[in-house]
């Protein structure tokens, strides 16, 4: 039964919990404060009483001490009474106006005979109803009592609970009602954000469906509820830009697996088809065999780079994954000058100009790697341009950082292609066959080595000219530090 309640309170919305809650405190409060004014309230009404009655009895008790006898009682349904005490028992004197039942009385003045101060307390008097007694010595042995009906206090004090009662209930009702509307009126932004969060569960990420206002109604939630706006609308913007990331991400590594496959076919077709060659006398000839083999081990090698090259790319990828740069003192100008040395072997119709600097520039990095660098940055100047063009490598340090700038007076890169340049298998000549034009991993492959070590790769490029900037900072062993 408890557990039952409890489901069907969460049930209830947020803002009629509250505004019950708020209600049964309202109602704490008037119940705490409605007692102490009731109790207040008894209390005076009875001093009142009291203070009359030791009126009434000072009057009496100079007529009893004058006449012996207590004249007419004073007010409607006031009881006088004077005992003997002097004896064990006390004994009315004679005339005295008393109730049929007189205990209460008696066994007041029985009290006082045994005490110097006035005594008074209250009393059921059977027949009467409730009185306030108050008892005082006349003379030595002598006890004055008087008895006066609180019905009129008691009905005052009812009326009052009365009042009470139906005055808080209208507040409590008033209370509940508005306190209920305004808060609903509060909370309303919290149900927008609610309805949002729906939206998005949906896969509604729009700007209509997705966004709150950015200013709230005149007192629809205050600054808090503003505050927690902006924050919302703050997180759906990053979501969007996330799920926009990883959308671009996905397509991109979509595209990066069809071009891999693509890659990857052409050279397996290749040995495929030099394979089933084999099975021809004619190609069994010594002459044939050997010009077929050569075929094989050139494909083999090629695809042994190109997944050569993905593997690195995919490991510089993963941060998880050991990282394949190995970090020492190596010489930057003396790398420079290796590339440049198997640039010319390799394209001896390029002319090659390597400018340096006078000091050497010692870098922590790993030589294999940024020695690939340099190699993928002329190969390609290579590639792209026809024979006889003037390439150049300069070395420049700067503060904080080594370069390496190599140029080529070529055809250049046409602006529409440069922001994708970087992109894995992308080739500014798609019509390039990929003996001659390779398979567009080099420029990805250069500028991850060069981030990998904390380092850039830049393409600044103008018709007949081309210029990739690689930027590495010095290490602390570099003097030029």
């Amino acid at each position: 039964m408890i557990g039952r309640l409890r489901r069907n309170w969460r049930r209830v919305r947020l803002g009629t919990r509250l505004a019950l809650g708020v209600g049964v405190l309202s109602l704490i409060v008037f119940a705490v404060v409605g007692t102490a004014l009731t109790m207040y309230m008894h209390d005076y009404l009875q001093r009142q009483v009291s203070d009359q009655m030791k009126l009434v009895q000072v009057v009496q008790s100079k007529d009893a001490q004058v006449h012996g006898i207590v004249q007419d009682k004073p007010y409607y349904g006031w009881y006088t009474a004077v005992y003997d005490v002097s004896g064990t028992t006390p004994k009315l004197r004679e005339p005295s106006d008393v109730p049929k039942d007189t205990k209460a009385l008696s066994a007041l003045a029985k009290t006082m005979a045994h005490s110097t101060k006035e005594i008074s307390r209250t009393a059921t008097i059977d027949g009467e109803g409730t009185y306030r007694l108050r008892a005082c010595e006349v003379e030595p042995g002598v006890v004055l009592v008087s008895a006066a009906p609180l019905a009129d206090v008691q009905g005052t004090v009812r009326q009052l609970v009365t009042v009470q009662v139906v005055a808080f209930a209208l507040a409590l009702l008033v209370l509940v009602v508005i306190g209920r509307n305004l808060l609903r009126r509060g909370l309303r932004p919290l149900s927008d954000m609610a309805t949002t969060a729906h939206g998005i569960a949906s896969h509604d990420l729009t700007e209509s469906a997705a966004r709150l206002p950015l200013r709230a109604e005149r007192g629809d939630g205050g600054p808090e509820v503003e505050e927690l706006r902006t924050a919302f609308n703050t997180m759906l913007e990053h979501i969007d830009d996330s799920l926009a990331v990883r959308a671009e991400a996905e397509q991109r590594l979509r595209r990066f697996v069809a071009d891999a496959s693509h890659e990857l076919r052409t050279p397996l077709m290749s040995v495929r088809g030099y394979a089933d060659l084999f099975q021809y006398a004619a190609a069994n000839v010594p002459e044939e065999r050997d010009k077929h083999l050569a075929r094989l081990r050139a494909e083999a090698a090629r695809m042994g780079i190109l997944l050569d090259d993905l593997l690195l790319l995919a490991r510089l990828d993963a941060a998880d994954v050991e990282t394949p740069i190995r970090l020492q003192d190596a010489e930057l100008v003396e790398l420079v000058a290796q590339a440049a040395d198997a640039f010319r072997a390799g394209h001896p119709d390029r002319p090659l100009t390597v400018t340096v600097p006078p000091a050497p520039v010692r870098l922590r990095v790993d030589p294999v790697r940024i020695r690939q660098v340099l190699d993928n940055l002329l190969t390609n100047a290579a590639v792209h341009t026809p024979p006889g063009t003037e390439v150049s490598v300069t070395v420049s340090v700067g503060a904080g950082t080594a370069s390496v700038r190599v140029a080529d007076a070529g055809p250049g890169i046409p602006e529409a292609d440069r922001d994708q340049v970087f992109d894995r298998f992308y080739r500014v000549d798609k019509a390039r066959s990929r003996d001659r034009g390779g398979s567009g991993l080099g420029l990805a492959v250069a500028r991850s080595l060069a981030q990998a070590h904390g380092g850039t790769v830049e393409l600044t490029a103008d018709p007949g000219v081309t210029v990739f900037t690689v930027t590495i900072p010095l290490g602390s062993g570099s003097a030029w530090t």
